[in-house]
């Protein structure tokens, strides 16, 4: 096999890179507006940057610290491996907020010459942070692989990738759903005053908020997703093709991938009375048939005829897509499920809860068989239980099912990125004081928006599943585990404990976002209270004390439930063992997906039910009906945003760090086994 070919992978990560970087000149070269909506849009961008500015500076102890433990238990390649993955993973998300704070003004003044111009703006933006995540993933991955030729090295990248996904996730989420919840509960239902609202002093942190949450978090969050799925391919495809094809083809795949989203994102283009929803499922549906083809021809080409590894390919991008699809259906307006939340709040808040929480558990079912047939056709298509051998290549089908799901991740964070955008725009537009038909554009692109980060959601925690799968069978691979015993005490203690990590993780990031909004529910009380002329227009509110209160807060929150995710697998795999480790991580996957589907569609639900309303039905704007969704969508954001989407993190995140580790479990594993002994 002519291994020169890897080269190929770092070329397109750069040529992903480059791409972005077109954009982003693009994005500067368009008109800002007027003077107003630059000093609102210098406010955002400032408190953005200032804020992942803080919290990469609290990471670099903890990188540090890392670095230092890999080094000594592992060796030193794995632990220049890590730092290169927290490095581009912070790169990824520093490069993607400074254009997407610059896209939103832009966006809100090309919103005055029609939807067209805005939707190009908006997507642009969010397709920087897209490529930015693939072409800074596949260098990174393609150069560590190209350079030691060894996956167990390469997986120090994915450790590092996901570690900062983690911190960036829960803090991003913190932050955003804490300005959130203050700015909607204090304004919209205490003072009455409209969302953004120049009155309101958490106007400007809830606008920070949706970029550090939704731009950087959903950006780190697949940016550890998409390495994951490569490295776990990687490593199982050395383990199974000794001449090499295993690794060539997982690593040419996702260098397809890259060329595809560029050429599918040149494709979203619509009309101005289209729904730009169409717009971006067209870009999506281009790149996914380009992916498809590149699968086919490199199996054909590099397997010498066998096409089994294109199928496994397949299902996971088909997979994908349906699970988008599906969860579109639980969380968008168009259907019935979001006009049954809104129905059920004509009578109360407490109703409108009980009908969202129904939703998202319904939501759980269709997602789960798919994840299932997905691993079902690609376990039996690329290999089968004959044999050791049968299996590994099963268990590399598997991986191949995460990367053709993830294949094209460029273009899933661009139009996921897209939203916050599209928000911040309508905010701009709101504080600024453009016309009316400027917001009604911001307000279309902006409720696509949330539809398609809740499908951005949904296709995470769908890839989050396979990736953790296949580097769980990486795992068992580094450490000869063939078969998990339940009924071994060791096992069964891994497995509880495993199920119950997300319920933890998942109270611990609720309460931090409740403390949080109890902070920033009485600052803006206090200043509606102490500034005079805030209510009358005449008086300026204090924004940066509500943006140093949520940077505060998400600063202070995100370390204890990160750490954890780190140091809790380490002290299994030694206390207990490699075989309770991977009890462990099973039971995790198993919550923590569930979990993460529910709250994550629940949330959405319940915001585009708010939103719905909004838009006249059942009483519209100010009507019992409209206060009892907002409360709704109130306790559903910390869902959506925080808790849900930092689930897949928390189980993929566990299972590098199992991964990486092994050789530590290998020869410490199982302290207190041999203690009671």
């Amino acid at each position: 096999m002519d291994n020169n070919l890897l080269i190929l992978a770092p070329v397109a990560g750069i040529l992903g890179l480059l791409f972005a970087a077109f954009l982003a000149s693009k994005i500067s070269k368009a008109e800002a507006g007027n003077d107003r909506m630059k000093e609102i849009a210098g406010y955002i961008h400032e408190g953005a940057m200032a804020f992942l500015t803080r919290e990469y500076k609290t990471l670099a102890v903890f990188i540090v610290v890392v670095i230092i433990v890999v080094g000594l238990l592992i060796n030193v390649y794995t632990a220049l491996a890590f730092l290169a993955g927290a490095v581009f993973s912070i790169g990824a998300g520093y490069f993607g907020m400074q254009v997407a704070t610059k896209a939103n003004v832009r966006t809100a003044n090309a919103a005055q010459h029609g939807q067209n111009k805005a939707l190009e703006i908006a997507f642009s933006g969010g397709a920087v942070m897209g490529m930015s995540v693939a072409g800074l993933g596949l260098l990174g991955v393609g150069l560590f692989y190209l350079i030691f030729k060894d996956a167990s090295i390469v997986t120090g990248f994915g450790l590092g990738a996901s570690s900062i996904a983690l911190f960036a996730r829960v803090g991003g989420g913190i932050f955003t759903k804490a300005a959130d919840v203050g700015a909607d509960l204090v304004g919209k239902v205490e003072a009455g005053i409209p969302e953004d609202d120049p009155r309101n002093p958490a106007v400007i942190a809830d606008n920070v908020g949706d970029n550090v949450g939704d731009v950087a978090g959903m950006g780190a969050d697949l940016f550890e997703s998409y390495c994951g799925a490569i490295i776990s391919a990687v490593t199982l495809g050395a383990v199974v093709y000794a001449s090499g094809e295993g690794v060539l083809y997982t690593l040419l795949l996702s260098a397809v991938g890259i060329v595809a989203s560029i050429i599918g994102s040149l494709f979203v283009r619509g009309d101005e009375k289209a729904n730009p929803h169409k717009a971006l499922k067209n870009g999506t549906y281009v790149g996914s048939i380009i992916v498809l083809a590149g699968a086919g021809i490199l199996s054909y080409v590099l397997f010498a005829g066998d096409l089994k590894p294109f199928f496994a390919v397949a299902s996971g991008l088909i997979v994908g897509t349906l699970i988008g699809q599906i969860t579109e259906v639980y969380t968008s307006a168009d259907f019935k499920h979001v006009k049954k939340i809104a129905k059920q709040s004509e009578t109360g808040p407490a109703t409108t809860i009980i009908s969202g929480l129904a939703v998202g558990m319904y939501s759980t079912m269709m997602p789960i068989l798919f994840i299932a047939i997905a691993i079902l056709l690609s376990f039996y298509i690329t290999g089968g239980t004959e044999n050791a051998q049968e299996i590994a290549k099963g268990l590399y089908g598997i991986a191949l099912a995460a990367v053709g799901m993830l294949s094209t991740t460029g273009l899933t964070v661009a139009v996921d990125a897209y939203g916050p955008i599209a928000d911040n725009a309508g905010g701009i537009a709101e504080m600024s004081g453009l016309p009316h038909s400027v917001r009604e554009v911001t307000d279309k692109l902006d409720s696509v928006g949330n539809t398609t980060a809740a499908i951005g959601k949904g296709f995470a925690i769908g890839s989050a599943a396979l990736t953790a799968l296949a580097l769980f069978a990486s795992y068992s691979q580094a450490v000869q585990l063939t078969t998990i015993d339940l009924l071994t005490p060791m096992v069964l203690v891994g497995v509880l404990l495993g199920g119950m990590l997300p319920f933890l993780f998942g109270a611990m990031t609720m309460e931090a976002v409740g403390k949080a909004a109890n902070q920033m529910i009485e600052e803006v009380r206090r200043q509606f209270k102490e500034i005079p002329g805030i209510m009358e227009g005449t008086g300026k509110p204090d924004y940066r004390k509500c943006v140093d209160i949520s940077t505060g807060a998400a600063l202070k929150e995100m370390v204890l439930p990160g750490v954890l995710a780190v140091v809790i697998p380490l002290v299994v795999g030694i206390l207990l063992g490699p075989a309770a480790l991977g009890g462990l991580i099973a039971g995790a996957v198993v919550t923590g997906v569930l979990m993460a589907i529910q709250m994550s569609n629940s949330g959405g639900a319940w915001d585009n039910a708010k939103k719905y309303i909004e838009t006249g039905a059942h009483g519209g704007k100010g009507s019992p009906t409209h206060q009892a969704a907002v409360i709704g969508d109130t306790v559903g954001d910390p869902f959506k945003d925080t808790s849900g989407p930092s689930m897949n993190i928390l189980i993929k995140l566990m299972t590098i760090v199992s991964l990486v580790f092994a050789p530590v479990f290998l020869k410490y594993g199982g302290l207190l086994l041999n203690i009671l002994k």
